[in-house]
């Protein structure tokens, strides 16, 4: 009896162990990858989801101008890759973050190899809300000069 009493309780700090939040940096981590893969997609409006409300990007872009410039960056390329570099996270308290890497974007026509690639060095601010990551910020250097 003492054995099957045992066997529930752990089994119920397992269930409880899986109900426990997601940490944030890790929860953050994915919504960068989520971030890449709407890219990657050619999806230009899951993209914007992923924006803040108070997005604000190079010369004063906000949200509908970011999608805006998805939409024409990603209507040139038949087929998107983005790959980046090792992510450096920095938490600032509990709802804001910064995210930096190095990206490789790449177009073309889907063929073997890219028509065209350029290294970015990405450093992007992000928001909590709701239980979700939002990116706040963004701005890009040619990594390569």
């Amino acid at each position: 009896m003492a054995r099957a009493l045992a066997s529930c309780v752990l089994l119920f700090f397992v269930l409880l162990s899986g109900c426990a939040k997601t940490p944030p940096e890790e929860a953050l981590r994915a919504r960068v990858a989520a971030l890449q893969q709407s890219l990657e997609a050619r999806d230009a409006a899951a993209m914007e989801a992923m924006l803040d409300a108070d997005f604000i990007g190079p010369d004063g872009m906000d949200r509908r101008d970011a999608r805006r410039m998805a939409t024409l960056l990603l209507f040139r390329q038949q087929q998107v890759g983005v790959t980046s570099g090792p992510l450096d996270v920095r938490l600032q308290g509990d709802d804001r973050a910064t995210v930096a890497a190095t990206v490789a974007l790449t177009g073309g026509s889907g063929r073997l190899l890219p028509d065209s690639a350029q290294a970015w060095r990405v450093e992007s601010g992000w928001r909590l809300r709701g239980g979700d990551w939002y990116m706040t910020s963004i701005a890009w250097t040619p990594a390569l000069r």
